[in-house]
């Protein structure tokens, strides 16, 4: 899952959408470096990351396309899957995504000075651009996906992606559908799990 969907997947706890939102960039001894309860983000991420890349109707999305974006499908389902769930926030939350988006952008600037460098690169481009509410126009990701298609190593494609997102749009919409409430549950259960732990807030 990408950014919308992570910090979505958090709930209401500051210190879990910091964990979840910097995880990729915390390498090895890094995560020592941060508190118990941001360090349960980061778990927490990279819990949504296996339950996601194990997933069936994930597999299905990504072999639609594997054999045009090989190693990055994966990078373009997440993409395709925050889409979605942006286009379809209703269903998912009583909240405006606006009001949400702008929420979390305000935690994390206020929590700036502890972000890891990547991070704080990242996130004043992710304001600026608005990355969490305009993934759910086209035009927006594909320019995203054009971005991303220029930091890669070696020729990706992905600069393609969203003209095959078009192609098969309602296979992929069916297919997050049907994947993300699993998702949703798994994550409150992980959740759970940590606030029995001692230390993550509860209620």
């Amino acid at each position: 899952m990408n950014f919308l969907a992570h910090i979505y997947l958090s709930g209401k706890d500051e210190n879990l959408l910091l964990g979840n939102f910097i995880a990729d960039m915390v390498k090895g001894r890094q995560i020592e470096k941060y508190s118990p309860d941001v360090v349960k983000g980061i778990r927490l991420h990279r819990k949504i990351d296996e339950f996601t890349d194990s997933h069936p109707y994930v597999a299905r999305s990504k072999d639609r396309i594997r054999e045009k974006y090989r190693h990055y499908s994966g990078v373009v389902v997440d993409m395709y899957y925050d889409h979605f769930l942006a286009i379809n926030w209703k269903y998912y939350s009583d909240e405006p995504l606006e009001t949400f988006v702008e929420n979390a952008y305000n935690v994390l600037l206020r929590n700036y000075i502890m972000l890891p460098s990547r991070a704080k690169f990242i996130l004043p481009i992710m304001i600026g651009s608005n990355w969490l509410v305009n993934y759910a126009d086209l035009k927006s990701l594909q320019r995203h996906m054009e971005g991303m298609s220029r930091r890669t190593s070696f020729n990706s494609g992905m600069e393609e992606a969203v003209t095959d997102l078009k192609k098969h749009y309602k296979e992929f919409g069916q297919d997050f559908a049907e994947f993300f409430p699993e998702l949703v549950r798994f994550s409150i259960n992980y959740v759970e799990k940590l606030k029995s732990q001692g230390s993550l807030t509860k209620g």
